[in-house]
């Protein structure tokens, strides 16, 4: 088996993917700015950086974050592969980067770039959002007496595991370019969700669709961060919510 680095290694989705690829016999490694031994800053690189892919068959390019900084992450950890003469870097990715255009996606797009740019071996993925993403805006909305949405916008949320199963697939091969994307297995309404949502909650709210202006929510209203043809995931929202309510997690 290979030794694995997972950067963003204890996020929603890096922690699923570390305890699977461990699962599959990877001597894995964790990177994220508190873990240790390897507790690294991506955004300034660093000696710790270096020593953390040295020995690494394979990067799995999991840290992201919309606050800014992923550009530069992403050199500093390329960089610091290719000294070390990492074989491979799987990056994951947005359905959609290419076509909303939109701060954070436009931020995901262009690290695409560069990995592919690298000269080392890479895998992108790229999945439709998170049902997690989806829980935190509602929950985030919902603080508010009548809970906003923008109107004429669809989503098609998939669950973080099985992204981290396809991930780890593709960690335990070769780099494979660009692979099919991942979307969840239903296209909904936003308001239709956030309904699934109040029910999980108990919570009582009005749902108030709003028209928003620009072009990124011109090509969200367009359906361009959704797929359809590739409607590969299995848990819904509501089986989602079902299993955190059952560990308490809902409406917390």
């Amino acid at each position: 088996m290979s030794t694995i680095l997972v950067t963003g290694g204890t996020g929603a989705l890096g922690r699923h993917l570390t305890e699977r690829l461990r699962t599959d016999g990877h001597e894995v490694r964790v990177l994220s700015r508190h873990s240790r031994p390897y507790a690294v800053d991506l955004r300034r690189g660093g000696s710790t950086l270096d020593e953390a892919v040295t020995g690494v068959d394979t990067v799995v390019h999991c840290a992201s974050t919309p606050r800014g900084g992923d550009e530069q992450a992403a050199e500093n950890l390329l960089a610091a592969a290719r000294r070390a003469g990492v074989g491979h870097l799987v990056y994951i990715s947005i359905v959609g980067v290419d076509r909303v255009p939109f701060g954070y996606y436009r931020t995901k797009f262009a690290v695409e770039r560069l990995v592919e740019e690298s000269g080392i071996g890479w895998t992108v993925l790229r999945t439709t959002q998170f049902h997690d993403l989806l829980l935190t805006v509602f929950e985030g909305l919902g603080r508010l007496p009548v809970l906003l949405l923008p109107s004429r916008v669809k989503d098609q949320p998939i669950e973080v595991t099985e992204v981290a199963d396809r991930l780890a697939e593709l960690a335990g091969g070769g780099p494979a370019g660009r692979v099919e994307d991942m979307g969840g297995p239903e296209v909904r309404t936003l308001d239709s969700l956030a309904r699934s949502y109040l029910r999980a909650t108990g919570r009582r709210r009005a749902v108030v669709r709003v028209p928003l202006r620009g072009a990124a929510y011109r090509a969200f209203r367009a359906g361009s961060h959704l797929a359809p043809e590739r409607a590969v995931g299995k848990g819904t929202f509501e089986e989602f919510l079902a299993a955190r309510a059952g560990r308490g997690r809902v409406g917390e």
